[in-house]
């Protein structure tokens, strides 16, 4: 079912229930609410501030008995496990942790969509579709109860006050709770054998001709070698644009900040001087003549012997071919190495997300859900989350790492390890996550790897998140694939072929512009404009 059809029997859906009655509106989307339960007079429940910081909400948030439901991803069911218990124990609101798998997830929320019997808090949808159901009054605009929740207003509306404007419909209304601070600063780019290098006196790059260099060295050395290899097929030349300043998560359309404007990449000078380089290194046989095709398991091969020595990849990689080759090449050593490209630059990843993010339910359990989610975005709430309690799941070391005596018989406690035991890190419930948890305990390489960039500071700046008109989306979904297809056969065709030059590179151009070139920028830079515009 297209995207399109899907939302319009989303839309029809929530009419049909408005329809039966607004009086039963919160009924039908609050089937999981608990029936009322009469409370004898009590003493009020004191502030509790034994918790940390909590960026200003006081606890427990409830002073009566109150269940939220919330419907997230997790192979096991979740209610047993300390996480509710310490929410429960912190802010007084019972949780009903409605946990489905991965693989089924989105079914079961369709279903559930389609009912009008949404759980109080969820996740899964596109900002797109979260506006339509805005629109039609079953989520909640976020924004508009601000005042009462001081860390979303710190974090969205005063540190990154953008985040409405790229995130929001057109009445500046914001459906979807964003993710904070949840990537690691790098976590891909070039790499080299280390070892190799130094056995032949061969120092690291410093810039593109540096690069070369050491390419055409190993290649003496090692004549029956490609020193460079690649399994990332034709997405070499969108990781490789970041060096050449045409780079972007819209890839192949990205923002010029110098000139202020959107353009498509792969007509660009930038993207020829790119492509030239690397038909260099194909030509001088420099570069693995497979690169287009390999498979994990070729590519693995080369790199984990001496058939190929430098590669782009994710930085786990350091760890996992070392790992496999150490019993009979205990020397073997690849490390993070410097960008490639006259800009210098790696990709910046986003420190905001809200593209999959969480939202909540307009019924009467709203203003409750709203606040729970504002403390789990604090740093109270985030350490819980992502750490656990520190003194009953967990310790810090000397090093500040969290280390966890009831799972010190696992080899490895990563955060699949702390959601099975503890409940934390369910998918649709971490906010911002604390940067102490085990996520971000690098190895010592990994570690290497984001100490090297950030003293470089060498990423290339984020393009501006657009809010795009239903009519933009769907131009542009049809823009993108057209051209991105063509780009990359032509990017593929222009290093292989020798044929292939300067003349060539002209009837590109020209192509790229029948087929809607200048087209799909203009959608990008009108957007631009009202995102300027905005207050």
């Amino acid at each position: 079912m297209s995207r399109k059809y899907l939302s319009i029997i989303l839309i029809l859906s929530f009419l049909i229930l408005a329809a039966c009655g607004s009086n039963n509106n919160n009924a039908a989307n609050n089937v999981n609410e608990p029936a009322p339960v009469e409370t004898p007079a009590e003493t009020p429940v004191e502030p509790n501030d034994e918790y940390g910081d909590t960026g200003g909400l006081t606890l427990p948030l409830v002073d009566k008995p109150t269940t939220i439901s919330w419907m997230l991803i997790s192979d096991n069911p979740a209610n047993d496990k300390l996480i509710a218990k310490e929410i429960e124990k912190r802010t007084g609101i019972t949780l009903d942790l409605q946990t489905n798998p991965s693989a089924t997830f989105q079914d079961k929320l369709r279903v559930k969509m389609a009912s009008g019997k949404l759980p109080d808090i969820f996740h899964g949808l596109k900002p797109a579709e979260l506006k339509k159901l805005g629109q039609q009054g079953a989520v909640v605009a976020i924004n508009d109860y601000a005042d009462s929740l001081p860390n979303f207003k710190k974090l969205y509306m005063e540190e990154n006050d953008w985040v409405i404007k790229s995130y929001g419909d057109e009445q500046g209304k914001l459906y979807a709770w964003p993710i904070y601070n949840m990537n690691r600063d790098v976590n891909h780019g070039f790499m080299y054998r280390k070892d190799i290098f130094d056995k032949n006196g061969i120092k690291e790059w410093t810039n593109t001709e540096e690069f070369y260099q050491a390419l055409v060295k190993l290649k003496e050395i090692y004549p029956d070698s490609y020193p460079l290899a690649s399994k990332t097929i034709v997405n070499i030349f969108r990781d490789y644009a970041y060096g050449w300043g045409i780079g972007g998560t819209q890839y192949p359309t990205y923002y010029d900040e110098s000139a202020k404007t959107w353009k498509f990449a792969t007509t660009q000078p930038e993207n020829k001087e790119m492509l030239d380089f690397m038909k260099k290194l194909y030509n001088e046989q420099l570069i693995d003549p497979e690169f287009i095709t390999a498979t994990t398991d070729s590519w693995t091969s080369k790199m984990t012997t001496d058939k190929s020595f430098v590669t782009y990849d994710w930085i786990g990689r350091l760890d996992l071919f070392y790992n496999q080759v150490s019993s009979t090449n205990p020397e073997f050593d690849l490390r993070y190495a410097n960008p490639v490209g006259p800009t210098g630059n790696i990709r910046t990843l986003p420190k905001v997300d809200a593209n999959w993010s969480i939202t909540v339910a307009n019924n009467e359990n709203k203003e409750v859900a709203l606040k729970l989610l504002d403390y789990l975005t604090s740093p109270s709430g985030a350490a819980l989350v992502t750490l656990g309690v520190e003194g009953e799941t967990f310790n810090f070391d000397a090093d500040g790492k969290p280390v966890y005596p009831e799972l010190s018989d696992l080899p490895l406690v990563d955060i699949k390890a702390l959601e099975n035991e503890y409940g934390l890190w369910l998918e649709g419930m971490y906010l911002n996550p604390d940067r102490r948890s085990v996520y971000y305990n690098f190895t010592e390489k990994e570690q290497e790897a984001q100490d090297k960039m950030l003293a470089a500071n060498s990423f290339e700046p984020l393009d501006p998140v657009l809010n795009f008109t239903d009519e933009e989306t769907a131009a542009i979904a049809e823009l993108q694939i057209t051209l991105q297809k063509a780009a990359e056969e032509f990017n593929t065709k222009y290093v292989l072929d020798k044929n292939y030059g300067d003349a060539q590179w002209e009837e590109w151009k020209v192509n790229a512009e029948k087929l809607g070139a200048s087209k799909l920028a203009d959608l990008y830079n009108s957007a631009q404009k009202r995102f300027d515009a905005a207050n």
